[in-house]
C-alpha cells in the first residue's frame, strides 16, 4: 500500500448481489484497498435475502482490505434502495428482507394508490407514486400475508440502515433513502404519519432521519469489524444517491446506470412530483433532488438472453425487424410488475445476434423514454449522457445507448461509484466539504466521451408500437399471474 496523503475513509456498497468496500485517501481519492463478498438472493416466488449475510459480507470485504481498513477515520454505507428489513426487540431479523425487485406487493401498491387519493395525491405528498418496489407496499404485503411477522416487528429498516445501526447501535437513515419508502413526505421532509397510520405502522419503529453532513454516530464497542471504537459513521444513503455523490453530479447532468436494474436520473434543484409514476421523485443525499426512472430488467436480463442463445454477451448483429421486451422479472417502467418477456417479429432469417441486439434495444428503450421526464425543462440536451454501472464497460451497451439516444456518452474511468460516493460522504465529515465537491476534487467522473451518432428513431418507434399493441396482453398478465401463497 502506498503512503496516503490524508486520512483514510471507507465507503461501502451493499448491493443486491454483493457487498463492496473501498478504503480511500480522503485527500486524493486514491483507492488504497478494496474487497468484495457475495450475497445470495432467493429464487422462489419472491426476492429475499437474510440481512445477516450482508454483515458477514461486510466483514469479509473489509478483511480483504487488510490494515488499511483499521486506519480509517470515517465510514459510510451505501445500499440497495427500498428493501424491507424487519427486526425484533433484540435487533434480529424477523424474516428475510424483501428486496426492491420483489414484485409480490404489486396488488398492495395499486390498492394504496387508490385508497390514498390516487397518483396525483401521492406524487404531491411523497414525490412518487409507489409501485411494488416501494417499502410501503412491501410492509402492506407483509401485514396482509404474514401478520404474525408484522406483529413481531419492533423496528423497520432499509438495507443500508441495518448495517449502519449494527455499526453505531443507533437507528438512523438519510433523506435520500427515506424518500424511496413511500412514507416520507418530500414536501415536509418528514415521515407522513397519515400514511403510516393507514398501513398500521408505528412511527416509533422507524429510524431517525439524519441531516446531510451530520454524523450518524460512532463505531461502538460490540462489533467484529476492523474499525476502532469512536470511528465516525456518516448517514449513508441509497445506491443511486450514493452514485450521484460519487460522480460529483451537478444539476442537469443525466446519468444512465446499467446494473441488475437500469436507472436514469439527474440532480435537480426542484422537487419533482410526476403524477404518472414514471419518474420517482427521490431526494438526494445533499439537500437537492434526484428524479429517477428505474427498470427491473437490465444487464441480468440481457445476459440471460445471451445464455439462452448460447452466445457471448457482445455477440450482437445489426439488422432485422425483431423486437424483444425483456421483462423477465415483471417490469417497473413501464409499470407491469407481473408481465413476462415478449418476442415479436421473429422470421426465418432472424439471426441469434439480431435477437440478442433486440434484447439490448428493449432494455434501453424504457430508460431513454423516461429521460426527458427526468431532466428539467431548461436542461441542455447536448450534455453527454454519463454511462455507469456494470454494463457501462460493454461495447454492445455503449453502442446501443449511443444509437438509440443520439447523444454523446461519457464513460467514467472510476469504478464502484456507489462505494466511492459513500467514501466521499465519509470524507465530508472530516473536512466539512460537500461530498459532491469532494468527488469532483477526486475527478471521479473523468473518462472518455464517445461522440454522438445519428439517432435510430425507426427502432425506437418499432419498440413503442409493439409495446402499445401488446399492452392489453401485458396488462392481462397482472390479473392472471398466480399470487404467492402466504
Amino acid at each position: 500500500m502506498s503512503a496516503a496523503e490524508g486520512p483514510l475513509v471507507v465507503g461501502v456498497d451493499t448491493s443486491t448481489q454483493s457487498t463492496k468496500a473501498l478504503v480511500v485517501d480522503a485527500a486524493t481519492g486514491q483507492v488504497v484497498a478494496r474487497g468484495q463478498a457475495p450475497h445470495s438472493v432467493s429464487a422462489g416466488a419472491g426476492r429475499e435475502s437474510d440481512p445477516r449475510q450482508w454483515w458477514d459480507a461486510l466483514r469479509a470485504a473489509l478483511a480483504q482490505c487488510g490494515d488499511a481498513a483499521r486506519e480509517a477515520a470515517a465510514v459510510s454505507i451505501g445500499g440497495q434502495q427500498h428493501g424491507l428489513v424487519t427486526l425484533d426487540e433484540r435487533g434480529e431479523p424477523v424474516r428475510p428482507a424483501l428486496l426492491w425487485n420483489d414484485v409480490r406487493s404489486a396488488p398492495q401498491a395499486r390498492r394504496l394508490v387508490a385508497e390514498r387519493g390516487g397518483p396525483k395525491a401521492w406524487a404531491e405528498r411523497t414525490g412518487s407514486v409507489p409501485g411494488a418496489s416501494f417499502t410501503v407496499a412491501k410492509w402492506a404485503w407483509l401485514a396482509e400475508h404474514e401478520p404474525d411477522a408484522a406483529r413481531a416487528t419492533r423496528a423497520v429498516r432499509l438495507p443500508h440502515d441495518y448495517l449502519t445501526e449494527r455499526l453505531t447501535g443507533q437507528g438512523t437513515t438519510d433523506r435520500g433513502d427515506a424518500s424511496g419508502t413511500g412514507w416520507w413526505g418530500s414536501a415536509t421532509e418528514a415521515y407522513d404519519e397519515e400514511t403510516l397510520a393507514h398501513v398500521g405502522l408505528d412511527p416509533a419503529r422507524l429510524p431517525r432521519v439524519v441531516r446531510p453532513g451530520e454524523v450518524a454516530g460512532t463505531v461502538r464497542d460490540s462489533h467484529d469489524l476492523p474499525f476502532s471504537k469512536g470511528t465516525l459513521v456518516a448517514p449513508g444513503t441509497g445506491d443511486n444517491a450514493a452514485a450521484a455523490l460519487g460522480l460529483g453530479l451537478r444539476p442537469g447532468t443525466p446519468v444512465l446506470s446499467l446494473g441488475t436494474s437500469g436507472t436514469v436520473y439527474a440532480v435537480s434543484e426542484h422537487r419533482p412530483a410526476d403524477p404518472t409514476g414514471t419518474v420517482a421523485g427521490f431526494a438526494d443525499a445533499r439537500g437537492d433532488w434526484l428524479p429517477l426512472a428505474c427498470t427491473l430488467n437490465c444487464t441480468l436480463a440481457v445476459d440471460r438472453v445471451a445464455t439462452l442463445l448460447g452466445r457471448d454477451r457482445e455477440a450482437v448483429e445489426p439488422g432485422g425487424s425483431v423486437t424483444l421486451l425483456p421483462y423477465l422479472d415483471g417490469e417497473r417502467t413501464p409499470n407491469l410488475p407481473n408481465a413476462s418477456g415478449l418476442l415479436h417479429g421473429l422470421r426465418h432469417d432472424t439471426t441469434p445476434g439480431q435477437l440478442l441486439q433486440a434484447a439490448y434495444d428493449g432494455a434501453v428503450h424504457a430508460l431513454l423514454g423516461a429521460l426527458d421526464l427526468v431532466l428539467d425543462e431548461d436542461a441542455d440536451r447536448s450534455t453527454p449522457l454519463v454511462l455507469i454501472g456494470g454494463g457501462a464497460r460493454g461495447t454492445a451497451w455503449q453502442q446501443t445507448v449511443r444509437r438509440l439516444s443520439g447523444r454523446p456518452v461519457r464513460v467514467p474511468e472510476a469504478g464502484e461509484l456507489v462505494a466511492l460516493g459513500a467514501a466521499a460522504q465519509a470524507a465530508g465529515l472530516l473536512t466539512g466539504e460537500d461530498p459532491a465537491a469532494v468527488a469532483r476534487r477526486w475527478k471521479t467522473a473523468a473518462g472518455p466521451v464517445l461522440e454522438a451518432v445519428q439517432r435510430d428513431g425507426a427502432t425506437l418507434d418499432r419498440i413503442t408500437g409493439v409495446l402499445s399493441d401488446a399492452a392489453p396482453l401485458l396488462e392481462q398478465g397482472i390479473e392472471t399471474q398466480p399470487r404467492a401463497q402466504s
